[in-house]
């Protein structure tokens, strides 16, 4: 795929998900051990973008991407079951949310309840991260009318 613009690691099955996605819609990012499959046979799309890591997908989808500014935050991950696991790639979301302008912190979801809600995302993309409790969730916010023009 090649357009001006659009980042490589973004497939065309991902940009027409982003495309399709509308206000409050939620895509999965997961990790390498992420239930990809599984999650995706109760309903979302599954994308795949095997040997692809997060953070550089997700610098991708936040350069087309609006995210939700009305809640306390846009982006969620996978809380750890070992209490006080240090998880170094959520700095790296966070730093690159900050840099799409994002302020919220990440939320924190319990194991089991991220896996229910990633069974109610509009996608999932399977994706090559290696980073144990790399999975992330993003919700589409919205594009002000003034420009879309």
């Amino acid at each position: 795929m090649v357009l001006k613009g659009i980042p490589s690691v973004l497939s065309p099955e991902l940009l027409y998900v982003l495309a399709q996605m509308g206000h409050g819609d939620e895509l999965v990012l997961g990790d390498a051990n992420f239930p990809s499959s599984s999650v995706a046979a109760c309903g979302p799309k599954e994308i795949r973008a095997d040997g692809i890591g997060i953070p550089k997908l997700l610098e991708a989808i936040l350069k087309l991407l609006p995210l939700d500014m009305y809640g306390p935050s846009p982006a969620a991950v996978m809380e750890p079951v070992e209490s006080g696991l240090e998880v170094p790639v959520w700095e790296t979301y966070k730093h690159l949310l900050d840099q799409a302008g994002v302020q919220a912190p990440l939320e924190k979801v319990e194991r089991f309840a991220f896996y229910e809600r990633a069974k109610k995302a509009f996608a999932v993309v399977a994706t090559g991260e290696t980073a144990i409790y790399g999975n992330l969730i993003l919700k589409k916010g919205v594009i002000p009318a003034e420009l879309l023009q």
